[in-house]
């Protein structure tokens, strides 16, 4: 008997014809294809209507929160808050002072975080008291917290606009009032010029030189770009004029000269009768005669601006600024001047000292030839050597305001 494989061995299948009994697969498989596509969709839009309905609860929940109970989890007052809110409340009106950080920086100026609704700016012009090109050339910088003026208000987005140079011209102000009571001499650059004197720079501002308180031979073309001595004669900020004089300077260093003297030297320029040089803001003529004991027939073999000399004082006139130099007195040899400028320059105060005492032998000779011829004259003698009274004083001289530039123009 056989088994029940081998039974089933031995049956033989035919293949299922190509009929209608295949079909309904395909269709089955069409439908299920065109029916995922929907369940897929329901699914993602139960999900998204879950997360609609879980997030509208949380604002409800927050926005009962907020009307029951508005403070609960905050760890501060409303009192704290306002008074947080005080320390960054500042008056914006011009003039205002108020401190600041840089935050960046561009070609027309600076944006500062003032800690207001919007960005203040501080345009070039107003960021320093001198002439700039770019504001890094006044030190402002990203990070640079300073205090600030308010000049004005941009119209557009109501941010401020600052300036520094406002606060650098109080302060200029200021220190030249200091210096005029400590009636200090300071250096002054000149700028510029018109008809009734020179415009020099002190202290950032423009102070008004006039003709009659230059103590020099030199032209205002000549002064240009050069530096002198002044002292102040006014200083008067509400009319922004500052009035200098180069004469009383002069005069308090002339003071310190004495004949025989030696003094270091620059030659400012050449005249065909002598050379004007500048020894400490005072422009002392060396003449022709008395550059070398050899004659010289034209100054420029000798001398050229901007050359260092080491010069005698001969001779000064206090009241016009005047002041005689000698080299030749030096010269340790005739006509070392010509031939070993060097030389004298290295002997200068061994040769001045036989000088001196030359003088003083003359002086005290003076004095007796004085007493003995003229004892009711009232006349003296200086000790410059000068026979006569003698002022410091400085000429009264009016000034025509009118040619008084403002302190705080720009050039």
């Amino acid at each position: 008997m056989m088994s029940l494989a081998q039974q089933l061995s031995v049956l033989r299948w035919s293949p299922l014809p190509s009929t209608s009994f295949s079909r309904p697969t395909t269709t089955h498989n069409r439908h299920t294809r065109t029916l995922l596509p929907v369940v897929c969709s329901v699914a993602l839009s139960n999900a998204q209507n879950r997360e609609r309905v879980k997030l509208k609860e949380l604002f409800e929940q927050a926005y009962e929160r907020c009307r029951t109970a508005p403070m609960e989890g905050v760890s501060f007052t409303v009192d704290q808050f306002t008074e947080a809110l005080e320390k960054y409340d500042f008056d914006s009106e011009v003039g205002t002072k108020i401190k600041g950080t840089v935050f960046a920086v561009d070609a027309s100026g600076a944006y500062v975080d003032v800690t207001a609704k919007s960005t203040a700016y501080l345009p070039l012009q107003e960021a320093c008291i001198h002439r700039i090109k770019h504001v890094q050339e006044a030190g402002i910088v990203p990070g640079l917290r300073e205090e600030f003026v308010v000049i004005g208000e941009n119209e557009v987005d109501d941010g401020l606009i600052l300036s520094l140079k406002a606060i650098e011209f109080d302060l200029a102000w200021e220190r030249c009032r200091q210096l005029q009571a400590e009636d200090a001499v300071v250096k002054g650059k000149i700028v510029n010029g018109n008809k009734g004197g020179l415009v020099a720079e002190v202290e950032g501002l423009k102070g008004f030189v006039p003709f009659s308180q230059i103590s020099t031979k030199l032209s205002g073309e000549e002064l240009l770009e050069k530096e002198l001595p002044l002292k102040f004669v006014e200083v008067d900020e509400e009319q922004s004029r500052l009035i200098l004089s180069h004469r009383k300077a002069a005069a308090d260093s002339q003071g310190q000269l004495g004949i025989g003297s030696v003094v270091t030297g620059t030659v400012q320029s050449l005249k065909p009768y002598g050379a004007f040089v500048d020894i400490g803001g005072i422009s002392g003529l060396l003449h022709v005669s008395q550059i070398s004991h050899d004659r010289i027939t034209d100054i420029a073999t000798v001398l050229q601006p901007g050359d260092i000399l080491k010069v005698m004082i001969l001779s000064h006139d206090r009241e016009r600024g005047r002041v005689s130099l000698s080299t030749k007195k030096l010269e340790p040899t005739p006509g070392d001047m010509i031939r070993n400028p060097k030389l004298v320059f290295e002997k200068a105060e061994e040769m001045a000292q036989t000088f001196r005492q030359r003088i003083a032998q003359a002086e005290a000779m003076a004095r007796a030839d004085m007493l003995r011829f003229q004892p009711e004259s009232g006349l003296t003698l200086s000790n410059e050597g000068i026979l006569g009274p003698l002022s410091s004083e400085l000429p009264a001289e009016g000034v025509d305001f009118n040619e008084v530039p403002s302190a705080e123009e720009h050039s």
